[in-house]
C-alpha cells in the first residue's frame, strides 16, 4: 500500500503561486527506490495545482512502462522534448530553453539526478532545474535516496551497487518542500513481481540483486532518517545565542578511497552542525604525481566543494606536522582520516600518520574510516620521476675530483685523515646544493667513501682491504647521507616557501594596486593583469554595464604572439552572457557549457555580476584547484573594489545633487529676501514720480532717478554674477586666453564701477606699464569690478583703494588694498564661500547675495591661479590673486 510521508517545511502551494516574484521554489518527491510512486505522486500534485488555477507544464517525464502513471499526463500540457543524436543514437532530453521561453508558474522535471547527453548546456539535470529556479519558475521533481552524494558510499556498502548519477546534498537541502513517498518493501516487491515497475525479465534480475527485502528495508530507513535530519538542519539556539558547533577537518589526497572519507566527514559535519574544512598538504611529491593521481585529486577536491567543505592548502615536507599545526590554529575538533596501507620496513620501522597525529595533537579526536581490503596494485611508471641529467652527473664527478685534489694537497701537508674526511663531507653538501635530484647526493655520499678508501687509506688503491677502517667508513657514509638528505629537504622546503610567498605576494600586490586604481576601467585592468601574472594564461574580460548589458570584450594576452581570436567568437560571448545573467561559473572545466574554449567566472557584487572574466584553457588542460581558489580571491577583491568605486560615484552624485539642491534653496531664499529691498525702492520711486512729478522740484526728481538707476544697476550686476557663477559651476565657460596689459584691464574695470566709487580715492600702481598676463580679459575685469565694488561698499567714504600688480617669477601678483575697517579673522575662512556675507555695520539694507567673491574665486581657479585675503597695515584689507605672466616682445 503506497503511503505518503509528511511534507518537510511545506508551506501551502497557494502561497507559492501568489508570490509571483523572486526565485522559484523547489519541491522534491523523495523515495528510497524506483517504483514507490514518486512520479505518480508528482503528477497527482500537478493536477491539484492545475485545478487551483496554477499554470502547469510537464517539462520532462521519464517514459515509464507503468500505465497508471502515464495516464496522469492526460490533461497536462507537455513540453516537447529536445532530441540529440549521440553516436548514432537518438536521445530525448529536457528542453531547457523551451521551458524558459514558455515560462509557466510550475514545471515538472522528472529524475533530478539524470546526466544530460553531450551537447546540452549543463552536464547534470539538477543544473537545469537551478536555472529554472533562478528564472522564477517553480519546479516539481523526483529523487531517490541513493542519488544523494553523501550517502553514495553507505548505499554502495548495503546494496553492492555504486550509483553513478548523483546530486550534491545542498540541492536536496535547499528545496522548499520535500515530500517522502513511502511504500512497504513487501508491497514494492509485489509490484515488481506483477510487472508494474519493470518488465518481468528485468524485474527478476532486479529482485535477485538490488531489490531484495533486506536492501529495501535498509534504504527505506536511510531515506526516512535523511528526511528527518533535514528538519534539524539549523543549529539549536539557547537564549538567542547559537551553540558553538564542531569543526570537522579532513585531509585530501589523490587516493580513490579519499572520496569515502569526504562523504563520511560531510555527514559528521551535518550531524554536529559544525564547520567542514578540507585540508590539502602540498609537498614536493605533488610534482611527481601521475596523471591518474592528479585527476583523482581534482575529483576529490570537487567532491569536497560540492559537499560544503572549505578548501585550504598548507605547504610543507611533513604532512603530520602541517595537519596538526593547522588543526590547532583553525580550532578543529575532529580529524577524519582514511586508513592507508603501511609499507613495513624491518630496519627502520616508522610510525603511521595516525600515530604521529596522536602525538602532535593529543587533544583532537581522530576518526579512522576503514576501507575494504583490496589487492595492492603495482604502481604504473611515473612519468614525472627523476631523470638522468648528464650535466648534474658531471657536476657530481667534478666536485668529487676537486675534493680528491684537495685531499692530496692535505696529505702532502701531512694533515690527518679526519681533515680529508671533512673535505669529502663538504663536497657531498655542495653536490646536494648544485644538483636537482636526490639520487646525485646519495651517489656522491657512497662515492666519497669509496674514493677516500681507495686513495687515502693503506694499502692504497684497494677497496675495504683494512678492516680497521670499516667503522670510519660507516660513520663517514652515515654523516654524508644525513647531510645530503637534510640539504635536499631544505631545498624542497625553500621551493615550497618560494611558491607560497609568490602567491601571497600576488594577492597583496593585487590589493594594493586595486586601492590605487582610480576608476572601474583601471580596476578591471589591474585585476586582469594580476590574474595573467598568477595563471600565465590569456584572458578575456567583459565589463558589465548596469548589471544588465555585456560590453565589448577586452583581450589581455600574456605575450605578443598570443592568438585570442578563438575566445572572441559569438559562441564564447554567449557563454559570458549566460554567466552574467546567472552569476555562475561556466565554460571549460565546468559542468555548464563545457565545450567553450575559456573558463568564464563572474566578478561578483552584491547579488549581481559586475564583470565576466574568461581564462583560456587549452584542450585537455585542467586548472589547478588551488590556483582557482586564488583566482576567486582576486575576483572577489576586484568585486569589492568595483562596488566601492560604484558606491563612491553614487555618493558623489548624491552629494552633487544635495549641493545643487542647497544652492537652489539658498538662491531662492536670498533672492526672495535680498531682492525685495531694491525692487521696493524702484517701484516706490517710480510711483512717486508718476503721481507727484509735477510738484517735485528738479533736485528731488534727480535724486529719485539716481535711486532707481542705482537699484537697477545693482540688479544688473546681481544677474550678471548669477549667470557667471552658473556657467562656472556647470563648466560651460570657455576661457579666451590672450596676452593682455594689466593697465588696460584695470582701466576697463574702473570705468564700470558702482556710482558710489566717486566718493573714494581709487588709484593704480604698476611697476611696469607693459606688464602683461595670459588671461581672459572679460572675466578678469569682472573679478576686479567685484572686489573694488566690495571695497567701496564696506569702507567709509573718502577711503583709499589701491590697485597694484608686479612680476613674481612666472606669475603676476595682483593686489587690491583698502584702508577701511578690515575683515574679522573668523570671516576670512568663509569669505569666498557662496552665499556668505560678513557682518556689515553700515546696515544699508542691501548687502548682496554673497556671490561676488565666490565668483572671483572660481574665475581665478579657472585661470590656474589662487586668491586670498590678508590684513592691510595699519588697517584695512588686501585682496590678492595670481595670474600667469606673458612675455612682452620688445619690437612690438
Amino acid at each position: 500500500m503506497e503511503q505518503r510521508g509528511p511534507e518537510i517545511q511545506a508551506p501551502a502551494w497557494e502561497d507559492w503561486r501568489l508570490e509571483g516574484r523572486g526565485p522559484g521554489k523547489l519541491k522534491i518527491f523523495f523515495g528510497y527506490a524506483a517504483g514507490v510512486g514518486k512520479t505518480y505522486a508528482m503528477l497527482e500534485a500537478a493536477h491539484r495545482a492545475r485545478d487551483g488555477g496554477v499554470d502547469v507544464v510537464a517539462g520532462y517525464i521519464e517514459p515509464h512502462t507503468r500505465p497508471e502513471t502515464m495516464a496522469l499526463l492526460d490533461g497536462l500540457e507537455l513540453l516537447k522534448a529536445r532530441e540529440i543524436t549521440y553516436r548514432g543514437i537518438r536521445l530525448r532530453e529536457f528542453d531547457l530553453d523551451g521551458a524558459l521561453r514558455r515560462r509557466p508558474q510550475l514545471i515538472l522535471v522528472d529524475e533530478l539526478a539524470h546526466t544530460n547527453a553531450e551537447g546540452c548546456r549543463h552536464v547534470k539535470r539538477y543544473q537545469d532545474v537551478q536555472e529554472l529556479l533562478r528564472a522564477g519558475i517553480n519546479v516539481y521533481t523526483t529523487v531517490n535516496v541513493q542519488h544523494l552524494e553523501s550517502l553514495n558510499d553507505v548505499v554502495a556498502s548495503i546494496t553492492g551497487v555504486t550509483v553513478a548519477e548523483r546530486i550534491p546534498d545542498h540541492v536536496f537541502d535547499s528545496a522548499s518542500q520535500v515530500e517522502v513517498v513511502d511504500l512497504e518493501p513487501a508491497d514494492l516487491l509485489e509490484r515488481l513481481r506483477s510487472g508494474r515497475v519493470y518488465g518481468k525479465r528485468q524485474a527478476s534480475s532486479a529482485m535477485a540483486h538490488f531489490f531484495t527485502e533486506k536492501n529495501l528495508a535498509a534504504l527505506r530507513e536511510i531515506a526516512l532518517r535523511r528526511s528527518a535530519d533535514r528538519l534539524e538542519k539549523t543549529p539549536v539556539s539557547e537564549g538567542g545565542r547559537v551553540k558553538a558547533g564542531e569543526h570537522i577537518m579532513i585531509c585530501l589526497s589523490g587516493a580513490p578511497t579519499n572520496a569515502k572519507v569526504i562523504r563520511t566527514a560531510a555527514r559528521m559535519a551535518e550531524a554536529f552542525h559544525g564547520a567542514f574544512t578540507a585540508l590539502y598538504v602540498e609537498t614536493p611529491a605533488l610534482a611527481a604525481q601521475s596523471e591518474a593521481e592528479s585527476g583523482q585529486l581534482r575529483a576529490n577536491l570537487r567532491l569536497a566543494e560540492e559537499l560544503g567543505a572549505r578548501i585550504t592548502t598548507a605547504y610543507g615536507d611533513d604532512p603530520a606536522v602541517q595537519i596538526a599545526e593547522y588543526a590547532r590554529i583553525s580550532g578543529a575538533s575532529k580529524i577524519v582520516l582514511g586508513r592507508s596501507p603501511q609499507r613495513k620496513n624491518p630496519f627502520f620501522p616508522g610510525k603511521s600518520l595516525m600515530d604521529r597525529l596522536g602525538e602532535l595533537a593529543p587533544d583532537l579526536d581522530i576518526h579512522i574510516i576503514p576501507d575494504q581490503p583490496r589487492q595492492m596494485r603495482r604502481r604504473p611508471p611515473n612519468p614525472h620521476r627523476e631523470r638522468f641529467s648528464l650535466k648534474d652527473a658531471l657536476r657530481t664527478l667534478g666536485i668529487l675530483a676537486v675534493c680528491t685534489a684537495v685531499g692530496y694537497l692535505f696529505k702532502g701537508l701531512e694533515f690527518t685523515s679526519a681533515n680529508i674526511i671533512m673535505v669529502y663531507i663538504l663536497g657531498v653538501l655542495v653536490v646536494s646544493m648544485v644538483t636537482t635530484g636526490r639520487s646525485y647526493s646519495l651517489s656522491a655520499s657512497v662515492l666519497a667513501v669509496l674514493i677516500f678508501n681507495f686513495f687515502f687509506t693503506h694499502p692504497y688503491f684497494t677497496l675495504m682491504s683494512d678492516p680497521s677502517y670499516i667503522a670510519t667508513f660507516g660513520v663517514m657514509l652515515t654523516v654524508a647521507l644525513l647531510s645530503s638528505s637534510l640539504t635536499t629537504r631544505i631545498k624542497r622546503q625553500a621551493i615550497l616557501s618560494a611558491r607560497k610567498a609568490y602567491r601571497t605576494e600576488v594577492l597583496l600586490e593585487t590589493s594594493q594596486k586595486l586601492q590605487k586604481a582610480e576608476d572601474a576601467e583601471a580596476i578591471l585592468a589591474v585585476s586582469a593583469a594580476q590574474l595573467g601574472k598568477l595563471l600565465e594564461r590569456d584572458l578575456v574580460l567583459y565589463p558589465v554595464e548596469d548589471g544588465r548589458k555585456l560590453l565589448k570584450a577586452r583581450a589581455f594576452p600574456i605575450s605578443g604572439d598570443s592568438d585570442l581570436s578563438g575566445c572572441l567568437t559569438g559562441a564564447e560571448r554567449a557563454v559570458a552572457q549566460w554567466v552574467m545573467q546567472n552569476n555562475k561559473h561556466a565554460g571549460a572545466t565546468t559542468n555548464t557549457l563545457p565545450s567553450a574554449k575559456c573558463l568564464y567566472m563572474a566578478v561578483r557584487g552584491s547579488g549581481r555580476a559586475l564583470a565576466v572574466v574568461g581564462i583560456a584553457i587549452g584542450a585537455g588542460e585542467k586548472l589547478d584547484t588551488f590556483e582557482k581558489n586564488l583566482m576567486v580571491a582576486i575576483l572577489d577583491e576586484c568585486g569589492l573594489a568595483l562596488e566601492k568605486e560604484e558606491m563612491t560615484r553614487a555618493k558623489q552624485k548624491i552629494e552633487e545633487s544635495a549641493r545643487q539642491e542647497a544652492l537652489r534653496a539658498n538662491l531662492l531664499r536670498a533672492i526672495s529676501h535680498d531682492l525685495r529691498t531694491p525692487l521696493t525702492s524702484i517701484s516706490g520711486s517710480a510711483g512717486i514720480l508718476m503721481e507727484r512729478s509735477s510738484i517735485l522740484d528738479q533736485d528731488k526728481r534727480r535724486e529719485l532717478y539716481c535711486s532707481i538707476y542705482d537699484d537697477a544697476m545693482w540688479l544688473i550686476n546681481l544677474v550678471e554674477n548669477l549667470l557667471s557663477i552658473t556657467r562656472m559651476e556647470d563648466g560651460t565657460v570657455r576661457l579666451n586666453m590672450q596676452p593682455e596689459l594689466l593697465d588696460e584691464v584695470f582701466q576697463e574695470a574702473l570705468a564700470h564701477l558702482d556710482r558710489s566709487a566717486d566718493k573714494h580715492h581709487i588709484s593704480v600702481e604698476l611697476e611696469d606699464d607693459l606688464l602683461m598676463g595670459d588671461l581672459d580679459a572679460r572675466l578678469i575685469v569682472q573679478v576686479v569690478i567685484n572686489i573694488v565694488n566690495n571695497a567701496v561698499k564696506y569702507t567709509p567714504e573718502g577711503s583709499c583703494i589701491v590697485l597694484s600688480a608686479r612680476r613674481a617669477g612666472q606669475d603676476i601678483e595682483v593686489r587690491i588694498a583698502d584702508d577701511g575697517p578690515g575683515i574679522p579673522d573668523e570671516a576670512k575662512g568663509r569669505l569666498f564661500d557662496m552665499f556668505y556675507t560678513a557682518d556689515n555695520a553700515r546696515g544699508d539694507g542691501r548687502r548682496g547675495l554673497g556671490l561676488g567673491l565666490s565668483l572671483c574665486k572660481s574665475i581665478i581657479a579657472a585661470h590656474g591661479g589662487a586668491i586670498s585675503v590678508t590684513d592691510n597695515q595699519p588697517h584695512g584689507a588686501v585682496f590678492g590673486f595670481t595670474l600667469h605672466a606673458s612675455e612682452v616682445n620688445a619690437h612690438e
